[in-house]
């Protein structure tokens, strides 16, 4: 089995906040004399929304900055020992080596659950053999396990059978830790995600995800394995620095917006209480299938905060293609739209996370201002090229990917690690860019409220 260990380094965490806060003081000073200027008649074009955007920029950075893993006191840690946690995995379409994988992954957890519950999500994969593994395995650890079959495609009714089938079996449940089919948890994932929860108001805890198959360790396409290497690498990137950068900002007041599938948790009455609305869900009359993580932080918010847990790691498989990697980005655009007017009309207004929202779309649209000045409206009316304004993303891209190397895995050296770090302007350019007009289409495309993949197996890891 596959162990893919990760841990935290204070040293390097300590050596990105310095140079992080080197640079902004540098930029500051910079934005002080552009703003003087413009104040005296001098200034540039658009010096104002620039600086708008700058000040939002060291407002999300102050935020990431002071994101701190919770911990526990002896007494919090018996407590949380107390806590009954039910494990609901759906799957659908999986490789049955990346699903085994996840399964002995929560096998090997330093803290165990007390109930998992496995349901076949209309496969066309035989799966009979890893269920029969998978049996044996949890009777020899006294885990209850339930496993079930259902004709209908879709993760929220998986997980919906999931919770009534461990209620009908008579399974109390304190917690729900939601994991995806192809994660692979490291193994304090679970001990970690629960730390949280020994303040009362938490309500959902998000865990944090990287690629798993950042060596090419899939079932192979040849000579074409580098190139998919290459992409598996950038998507991880600018997944993990998004998350050590937008969520870790969000946490910091208790106010994140999206948990992932891959390792999240929640407290049980989150589903059990909101489990009709969360599987009848519709928009412009039409069901919705996906951003299903989404729905279930929204009813955390409600309840009180959802934070993420820094130290809570796991690994999935990540697009290895551009066809999968822009399906799975097109599915979260269209569900990150349909949530923000649920978002605006259900968040309460003393809680961070719908002013931090608010804040987001803020910052996206003047983000699109920007690029639509640099490169649309100055090349077109006033017939300047001004290209070397790509330094700024560049910049940017560097100083948020110092988050990057914030911790090391033990199936990636540093060196490797460092020069994926290397590559973050390309991961940056390529977001403010190709991914800005994704989420255009997306958006004028929100009424596909399919789900859009899984109508096959698309990745496996190497058997």
């Amino acid at each position: 089995m596959n162990l893919i260990r990760v841990r935290r380094t204070r040293t390097r965490i300590l050596a990105g906040v310095a140079l992080s806060g080197a640079a902004l003081s540098v930029w500051l000073v910079r934005h002080i004399h552009s703003g003087i200027t413009t104040w005296q008649g001098q200034g540039q074009h658009f010096a104002t929304v620039y600086a708008l955007a700058f000040l939002m920029l060291m407002w999300q950075c102050v935020l990431y900055f002071s994101e701190r893993p919770k911990k526990v006191t002896p007494r919090q840690q018996k407590q949380l020992e107390q806590l009954r946690v039910t494990v609901p995995i759906p799957v659908r379409n999986e490789g049955p080596n990346a699903f085994r994988e996840c399964l002995a992954s929560i096998l090997r957890q330093s803290r165990l659950p007390q109930c998992i519950v496995v349901i076949e999500n209309d496969n066309s994969v035989d799966y009979s053999a890893v269920e029969a593994w998978f049996e044996k395995q949890c009777a020899a650890l006294r885990i209850p396990l339930i496993w079930e079959s259902t004709p209908t495609p879709g993760k929220r009714h998986a997980q919906g059978l999931a919770v009534t089938g461990a209620q009908r079996a008579g399974v109390t449940t304190d917690i729900y830790v939601t994991v995806d089919s192809d994660a692979n948890l490291d193994e304090h994932a679970f001990a970690e995600i629960l730390k949280p929860f020994a303040d009362k108001d938490i309500q959902s805890v998000a865990g944090i995800v990287l690629a798993s198959n950042l060596r090419g360790n899939v079932n192979g396409q040849g000579q074409q394995r580098r190139w998919r290497d290459m992409l598996v690498r950038m998507t991880d990137l600018w997944f993990v620095v998004g998350q050590l950068v937008d969520r870790s900002a969000q946490s910091a007041l208790g106010g994140v917006l999206v948990n992932s599938g891959v390792l999240a948790a929640y407290r049980a009455g989150i589903l059990d209480d909101n489990l009709d609305g969360y599987l009848n869900e519709t928009f412009l009359g039409r069901k919705v299938e996906f951003s299903d993580d989404s729905m279930l932080t929204i009813y955390a918010l409600q309840r009180g905060k959802a934070v993420q847990q820094p130290t809570a790691f796991a690994t999935t498989l990540m697009p290895d293609n551009f066809s999968q990697l822009f399906r799975m980005y097109t599915r979260w655009m269209r569900g990150a739209f349909i949530r923000t007017f649920w978002r605006f009309r259900y968040l309460r207004l003393d809680n961070y996370a719908y002013w931090g929202h608010l804040l987001g779309w803020i910052q996206m649209v003047l983000s699109t201002v920007i690029f639509v000045v640099l490169f649309v409206y100055l090349p077109a009316v006033e017939q300047a090229w001004m290209w070397e304004l790509l330094l700024i993303p560049v910049l940017i891209g560097y100083g948020q990917a110092l988050r990057y190397l914030g911790f090391k895995r033990s199936d990636d050296p540093f060196w490797s690690h460092f020069l994926t770090f290397l590559a973050a302007p390309i991961a940056q350019i390529f977001a403010f860019t190709v991914f800005r007009v994704v989420r255009w289409y997306a958006m004028a495309t929100c009424y596909k409220t399919g789900w859009g993949t899984r109508q096959k197996v698309e990745l496996d890891l190497a058997g």
